[in-house]
């Protein structure tokens, strides 16, 4: 595997490669209540228009493979013995990702070094009012960055960042950056196996059971 080096790749765009991130989580209660997604890591394969995101964890595993051309994707959910694809058109992706439109990030003075990359501490505010912390790397940036709607906007690679969502707060931390080539076999959609719903019938089916 050809490893990637921060001082070796200024101003890099990756189009291909294997980005993979740490998760770690804490309780805004402080209690002592241990780490929930404690080893789980989110992989993220690109070949050029097309990704695949895959969070693991010890509760399970789920995966997004995205066309950036079509606009169109699958979510795979793997968890208790259970195997379901949520089928997402471009309007789909569109609804999914709605509360990241518009995120506006903004630098401030503070810089920090991690994983080898030197990074710039910005905030995110989303148009709830919410926010996040990201540090990033300005001299490394990704082509196609329509997979992940949260960064679409950001001048570089986020390194590390930081989220609440409920009671929790997730910070993901860059593992490692791998350059070497991939296969488009990597990004089929799965044919068997899955219990297939469309993204409207999962929403519908949320609701119902509230």
């Amino acid at each position: 595997m050809m490893m990637m080096n921060a001082s070796s790749y200024a101003q890099k765009t990756i189009s291909e490669g294997i980005i993979t991130y740490n998760i770690s989580t804490r309780s805004d209660n402080k209690s002592s209540q241990s780490d929930p997604l404690s080893g789980a890591t989110n992989t993220i394969y690109l070949k050029g228009n097309l990704s695949k995101t895959e969070m693991a964890s010890p509760l399970g595993k789920e995966t997004t493979i995205y066309d950036t051309k079509t606009g169109t994707g699958v979510i795979l959910k793997e968890y208790s013995g259970q195997k379901l694809m949520i089928t997402l058109t471009k309007e789909n992706w569109i609804n999914q990702n709605k509360k990241f439109e518009g995120i506006v990030f903004v630098n401030t003075s503070e810089t920090k070094k991690i994983a080898g990359y030197n990074c710039t501490k910005a905030t995110g505010t989303l148009k709830d009012g919410s926010e996040m912390i990201v540090y990033y790397a300005q001299d490394i940036n990704i082509n196609y960055k329509e997979y992940n709607q949260t960064f679409k906007n950001l001048p570089g690679l986020a390194i590390e960042y930081e989220f609440a969502s409920g009671k929790l707060n997730f910070k993901y931390t860059l593992a490692s950056v791998d350059l070497g080539p991939l296969a488009v076999s990597k990004f089929d959609i799965p044919k068997s196996g899955f219990r297939i719903m469309t993204y409207d019938e999962n929403r519908q089916g949320k609701k119902d059971g509230n």
